[in-house]
C-alpha cells in the first residue's frame, strides 16, 4: 500500500506576485494556458467543471475547453447530459484548470448558457467525421449495457450518413460560462502558496486581491 502522508511535494516557483499579473483576467488566463501548452503538457484545455443536480447533489467531470473569448469560455457537449439537466436547473458552475507540472492551478465561476445554433455549427463542422458521428451515436449519461451496442448504433449512424456531410444534432451544442470569479494560484514553499482573486467592479474592470493560501 502506497504511503500517502509520504507523498509531499514542496513547490519552489519564484513568488507570484500583484505586479505580476495583468488587470484583465483573461490575458493573464492567456499567459497561463500558453505556459501550459508550451510545456507539452497532455491536453491542457482539460478542466472540470462543477455542477448542482435538481436534487442539490454536487457533480464534477472533466470536459475540453474549445472556444474563449471576453465573454466566456466554451464546451460542447449532449444537451441531453446530466450536466445539461443540472445546468438547466442551477446555471452556477464552477470550472478548474490543473496545470500541476507547472505548479499552477485556475478556478473559475461563473453561469452557464447555451450558445447559438450557429456557433454550435460552425464548431461541429470542424471536428472529425469519427466525432461527429459519435454526437449522434451516444444517448449521453444514459445506462448502456454494453460496448456492442454503442458500437453497433454507431455503425447505424455511419451507414445512415454514409453519403454527403453530417448533420448538427439538435441536441447537441454549447455552452458559454460567463466568468464572475477567477483565482489563480501558484504553488510555494512550506505551503505559502500564492492566491489571487479577480471580482467584476464593473464591466471590463476587476477587482484584484491576494488571499492566504
Amino acid at each position: 500500500m502506497i504511503d500517502l502522508p509520504s507523498l509531499r511535494q514542496d513547490y519552489g516557483e519564484k513568488p507570484l506576485r500583484r505586479e505580476d499579473l495583468e488587470n484583465d483576467p483573461l490575458k493573464e488566463f492567456e499567459k497561463w494556458f500558453n505556459l501550459a501548452h508550451d510545456a507539452g503538457i497532455l491536453e491542457p484545455n482539460a478542466m472540470s467543471l462543477a455542477t448542482i443536480s435538481p436534487e442539490g447533489k454536487p457533480h464534477i467531470r472533466s470536459v475540453l475547453l474549445k472556444l474563449y473569448d471576453e465573454n466566456g469560455f466554451i464546451f460542447f457537449t449532449n444537451y441531453q447530459s446530466q450536466k445539461a439537466k443540472d445546468i438547466a436547473i442551477n446555471p452556477f458552475v464552477a470550472l478548474h484548470f490543473a496545470w500541476l507540472p507547472l505548479q499552477k492551478q485556475l478556478r473559475i465561476e461563473g453561469i452557464a448558457e447555451k450558445i447559438s445554433t450557429a456557433e454550435s455549427l460552425s464548431y461541429f463542422l470542424s471536428r472529425p467525421r469519427g466525432s461527429q458521428l459519435g454526437a449522434w451515436a451516444s444517448n449521453q449519461s444514459e445506462i448502456v449495457s454494453s460496448r456492442s451496442i454503442l458500437e453497433a448504433k454507431f455503425n447505424e449512424i455511419k451507414t445512415k450518413f454514409l453519403h454527403g456531410h453530417v448533420p448538427l444534432p439538435d441536441f447537441w451544442g454549447g455552452y458559454r460560462v460567463k466568468p464572475t470569479l477567477y483565482e489563480f494560484w501558484q504553488g510555494g514553499r512550506d505551503r505559502l502558496h500564492d492566491r489571487f482573486i479577480y471580482t467584476p467592479l464593473q464591466p471590463n474592470r476587476w477587482e484584484i486581491n491576494r488571499i492566504a493560501p
